[in-house]
């Protein structure tokens, strides 16, 4: 917030339009956040990061800036409408084809089906969630990613419940395009995000505008991240979201992990002596994002998100979170679920 406050006072202009002292405070504010992403996702250009306002934003940039008519995907039945819709809606007007990958129950995925489900010369993309957004399961990314290196594919990661909180190194886990939001896991404001793009990945981009460079050329400009970045850029967001990652790099996110899990697990067990408590996803003992649903006999999750609300000030959310998929995995298709985030800020302000 308090960045956020300097930057609206002292860049309160157009990055990359201009030469005059705020203009260059604005350009600084969007480069230095890129360079922070940009070291703790192991890119090693901060330019190949595309500035979005959340992860649905770059994951629509990533899936119908990449695929053409006739082009096969193999997903998961785990994934966010984010990644679905956007499929869906390139299979009505291109012809591609999608394959979903079931998971287990809990939301665990086989990465042999994934392969056994490739068509040579055919299937261009493998998208997949860091973590379900309903069950905490943690995909096995870089299994993924060689199995997609293997057979010539490029692999899309949706970031959005991993971002900050899980490790993530782009080159190792042979990731091609990864979409984050600014706005969970790196502790920045909502309206930011953002899209890694592999330097020898080259998408359609999304929208068309000014830039701020090549402005005589009616061409959208190839140089990276401007092409992706047409108009004016959240850059009071935007700084919100380097100070965010700023503190994700100090604590490490192998301790923001470790807290989350310590929180997560302490969570689990005390629903679990609740009598009628039926916990989705992964077993107590096994690795998870800080991501905890569940159902209550004889009660609508609605019912029980409004108590919680409304008499403890818990906020959790109810009902079915976006992944229609993902609840015929876990077998709550007809009631949906609760779900509940720790998270370490508020409960560090709250002991």
């Amino acid at each position: 917030m308090e960045a956020m406050e300097i930057c609206m006072r002292e860049a309160a202009a157009n990055p990359g339009r201009g030469s005059h002292a705020m203009a260059v405070k604005a350009s600084r504010v969007l480069f230095e956040t890129r360079k922070r992403l940009a070291r703790l996702f192991r890119i090693s250009n901060p330019n190949d990061i595309a500035f979005t306002l959340n992860t649905t934003h770059a994951l629509n940039l990533a899936i119908l800036g990449y695929l053409q008519p006739g082009d096969h995907v193999v997903s998961t039945s785990t994934e966010h409408n984010s990644v679905r819709r956007p499929l869906e809606a390139l299979k009505r007007r291109l012809g591609i084809e999608v394959t979903y990958v079931a998971t287990d129950e809990q939301g665990r995925l086989d990465s042999n089906q994934v392969e056994a489900a490739l068509i040579p010369g055919k299937t261009k993309l493998i998208a997949a969630t860091h973590s379900s957004n309903l069950l905490g399961t943690i995909t096995p990314i870089a299994e993924l990613g060689a199995i997609a290196k293997k057979n010539q594919v490029k692999l899309l990661v949706d970031a959005a419940q991993s971002a900050g909180t899980l490790p993530i190194d782009v080159e190792k886990m042979g990731i091609d395009l990864l979409a984050f939001p600014g706005h969970k896991g790196l502790l920045g404001p909502q309206g930011t995000g953002g899209l890694y793009i592999h330097p020898e990945l080259h998408l359609e981009p999304l929208m068309y505008g000014g830039t701020g460079s090549r402005s005589d050329d009616p061409e959208q400009p190839a140089v990276r991240p401007d092409r992706y970045e047409a108009g004016t850029p959240n850059t009071v967001g935007i700084a919100g979201l380097g100070e965010g990652v700023s503190f994700v790099l100090k604590e490490t996110v192998e301790a923001i992990h470790a807290k989350e899990r310590e929180l997560t697990t302490q969570l689990m067990k005390g629903l679990l002596d609740v009598p009628g408590v039926h916990l989705l996803g992964p077993e107590i003992e096994e690795e998870r994002t800080a991501i905890v649903a569940f159902v209550m006999e004889g009660v609508d999750p609605s019912e029980l998100s409004f108590l919680l609300d409304q008499q403890f000030g818990i906020a959790v959310r109810s009902g079915f979170h976006c992944t229609p998929l993902g609840h015929e995995s876990a077998g709550t298709t007809q009631t949906g679920a609760v779900r509940a985030s720790p998270d370490i800020l508020r409960s560090n302000r709250k002991s």
